[in-house]
């Protein structure tokens, strides 16, 4: 071969190759620490885009996911009963959903293909909430009022429990629907004296009804022992891919940890990935979420799920007749994928 065939060649072989870099079009994502290829993942935030859930855009955003081998596609969840359903269904592969209300689905005959693989808050954050001037100071007072929450929120599936434990006619409250993004706007506007919440909600709500101060009911006040929000899959995927699973879980308790610890940060990165949403008040959830991540402190492992509690969740439920007796803990929970203390 002449010099300038060679020459021909090797400038060639170089402008092939710069344009291959130079087209990300070209070429799979692929993983941070390896050539592999991202798998992809969908997943549904617990409900809507409010701060309580930026962890996983905090996941994604840092590179959490990309260094698990992960290409993850966030979408805003409509609740624990809409989650569940789009899990079965195959919509999506991981949602947060409260465990309370997998436990009554479950008890209830529903929710037979999904399993917990983690814990997200260790105590529940299911709450009412009303404003100051509706005449709702104590759970007694909700009798005679209307609220609104989605049909398939775990507030609002468990309100006969709460209320029959708060010592409430559940029969005098007025229940009307509302989709997550609108019920805040409802608060506000006065046209429902209350709304299902979780209880880090408080600053979102009082940043809308501006100059009106939130009245907060916790669920946990006569709930005490119930878990918050648990990461769920389907039963296939946890037997299946646990690989893949377990590279998710932990991709994703690393968001929420980096969050809870970050909160502005956090705020800020919402907002770059959701626009509407306000980075001050997300902020002001993950700092009052803390407390339920880690309620004992943070040398505490993030994501657990402890196995008696769960059973004295599902006693609670049963003696209150919100569910049949029959459930047990690990019909429920794939103790080889959640987070070990």
């Amino acid at each position: 071969m002449s010099r300038l065939t060679r020459t021909v060649a090797t400038l060639a072989l170089t402008c092939t190759f710069l344009i291959a870099c130079s087209n990300p079009d070209s070429q799979q994502q692929t993983s941070t620490s390896s050539n592999k290829p991202l798998e992809k993942v969908t997943y549904l935030t617990s409900f809507g885009n409010f701060g309580r859930d930026a962890y996983a855009w905090v996941a994604k955003d840092k590179g959490f996911f990309r260094e698990a081998g992960l290409d993850v596609d966030i979408k805003p969840g409509g609740g624990t009963g809409d989650n569940i359903a789009k899990i079965e269904a195959g919509a999506a592969m991981f949602t947060p959903v409260d465990l309370t209300g997998l436990l009554l689905a479950r008890g209830n005959g529903g929710a037979k293909s999904v399993v917990v693989v983690a814990g997200i808050q260790q105590r529940t954050m299911a709450a009412l909430i009303s404003l100051e001037g509706n005449g709702i100071a104590k759970p007694k007072d909700l009798e005679g009022k209307t609220l609104a929450d989605s049909p398939g929120s775990v507030v609002r599936n468990l309100f006969p429990t709460y209320a029959k434990l708060a010592g409430v006619d559940a029969t005098k409250v007025t229940w009307v629907n509302g989709a997550p993004a609108n019920l805040i706007g409802l608060l506000a506007s006065g046209t429902v004296a209350g709304i299902g919440q979780f209880v880090v909600g408080e600053p979102t709500v009082e940043s809308v009804a501006k100059g009106k101060q939130a009245v907060v009911l916790p669920y946990s006040e006569v709930m005490s022992d119930l878990y918050g929000n648990v990461l769920i899959t389907t039963t296939k995927i946890a037997q299946e891919q646990p690989d893949l699973a377990k590279r998710f879980i932990g991709a994703l308790m690393k968001g929420l940890v980096h969050s809870i610890d970050n909160p502005d940060e956090a705020g800020q990165i919402l907002q770059k990935n959701v626009p509407a949403s306000a980075p001050a008040p997300a902020a002001a959830e993950l700092t009052l979420m803390s407390a339920f991540v880690r309620p004992d402190g943070a040398a505490n492992v993030v994501g657990t799920i402890d196995t008696n509690r769960v059973a004295g969740s599902i006693k609670l439920l049963q003696d209150a007749d919100a569910m049949p007796a029959g459930l047990t803990p690990d019909q429920l929970i794939s103790a080889n994928l959640t987070p070990k203390p």
